[in-house]
């Protein structure tokens, strides 16, 4: 295979069996390793989250997958990658338009899910404004903004809770205006 710019590398989602993430994302990395197709497939993903789960009295952190039956790999697309990856066992396809034409995702679903971007989101409001969080554990609770960091795109918003004003930190995509 030529050789190829690494910039040309885009985020794709996987569909997988539900259960068959982890063994996908290890299977990808041993045909990366043996064929030597570090910069065709250069990163591959299951992404999780920890939960925290009170059973017994007793507080128990475990792992989630964010999303289930579903892998994110940063891969070069080419005929033969595209192959590679659709005929890895466990998986069942790209997601995008057509089987054989899969969508990378955009900057804006690479910002939101946590991903490198270069996406600026949309910032219709200011210190002082109301909003709405629309993401996250304080889903539907409503606050003042604070402070904005545009740089590492969080903001401060004060939210009551419990009958006090409790600063919140939170990343740009989370609220609204109102």
């Amino acid at each position: 295979m030529a050789e190829r710019n690494k910039e040309e590398a885009l985020w794709y989602v996987v569909h997988t069996y539900s259960g068959y993430e982890n063994k996908v994302k290890q299977t990808l990395d041993m045909i990366v390793e043996n064929r030597g197709l570090q910069d065709y497939i250069q990163e591959v993903l299951v992404p999780t989250e920890d939960v925290v789960e009170i059973k017994d009295g007793k507080r128990k952190t475990h792992e989630r997958k964010v999303y289930p039956g579903y892998i994110l790999v940063k891969l070069v697309l080419t005929d033969e990658i595209w192959y590679i990856v659709r005929n890895t066992r466990g998986v069942t396809g790209f997601v995008g338009s057509s089987p054989t034409n899969p969508v990378p995702l955009t900057d804006e679903e690479l910002m939101i899910i946590g991903l490198e971007s270069n996406w600026e989101p949309i910032v219709d409001y200011g210190v002082g404004d109301s909003v709405k969080i629309i993401h996250g554990p304080l889903d539907g609770f409503v606050g003042t903004v604070e402070e904005i960091n545009a740089e590492k795109k969080k903001l401060v918003v004060s939210v009551s809770m419990f009958g006090r004003e409790t600063p919140v930190e939170l990343e740009l995509t989370q609220v609204l205006r109102i």
